[in-house]
């Protein structure tokens, strides 16, 4: 099982960035357990603050593998093109968020990408990723 979580703007900065919100471990030390955990499915990692990246990376996997675990962090917001993208791949989308954006500012509580997902994991810090993960086995 190939399984590709991807991460969009300001996502680079987890462990620096609002830790009181997004908490102090960095992604790639979380990645790196999460790699430990689950040696049994082939697990990948990709991020980028650029939007476009974000859809090449979506068309490059969305044919080809088994599962995709996304945080668009403020692209969710904002971006048609995303939600294109995931539209217009075969390979499912799970929406996951670290914060629950309902309790967050009111521009926050809409996402484009929800509609064209699986499912949408939040709230649970860094553990929404390990979900995502877990509803593709």
């Amino acid at each position: 099982m190939k399984i590709i979580i991807i991460n969009g703007a300001n996502l680079n900065l987890l462990g620096k960035r609002e830790p009181e919100i997004y908490g102090s471990l960095t992604f790639e030390e979380y990645f790196k357990s999460l790699k430990e955990k689950y040696t049994d499915i082939e697990l990948e990692y990709f991020q980028s603050n650029s939007e476009g990246a974000l859809i090449d990376k979506i068309h490059e996997v969305g044919f080809s593998y088994d599962g995709i675990v996304m945080n668009a962090g403020a692209y969710t917001h904002t971006s048609v093109a995303i939600a294109d993208a995931i539209s217009g791949v075969t390979t499912s989308v799970v929406e996951v968020h670290i914060s629950n954006t309902h309790k967050r500012e009111v521009f926050r509580h809409k996402s484009f990408l929800s509609p064209v997902c699986k499912g949408v994991i939040l709230g649970f810090g860094l553990k929404s990723y390990e979900l995502g993960v877990k509803s593709f086995l």
